[in-house]
């Protein structure tokens, strides 16, 4: 008998830095903060709405893609 195991549904994979999508809320997150600091008052309440509001659609994919790889036990290397 040999020791090999079925393959997994979800193959091991880099982590959510090489994904299209959050390689994209980077550049919003980013084109958000140059925009809010050249048309809005750093000292709005709207400035901080929408800044914050850029890093947590960056933050969400990293989170998501982290709790999905533990649940299906793929976690080698996605953090």
């Amino acid at each position: 008998m040999t020791d090999q195991q079925p393959p997994k549904l979800i193959p091991p994979h880099g982590g959510y830095k090489n994904l299209q999508s959050y390689q994209m809320s980077e550049i919003v997150y980013d084109a958000t903060v140059v925009f809010c600091d050249r048309f809005i008052s750093k000292r709005s309440r709207t400035h901080d709405q929408m800044v914050q509001a850029a890093r947590s659609g960056k933050q969400n994919h990293a989170h998501g893609v982290t709790e999905a790889c533990m649940a299906s036990g793929t976690c080698s290397g996605c953090l």
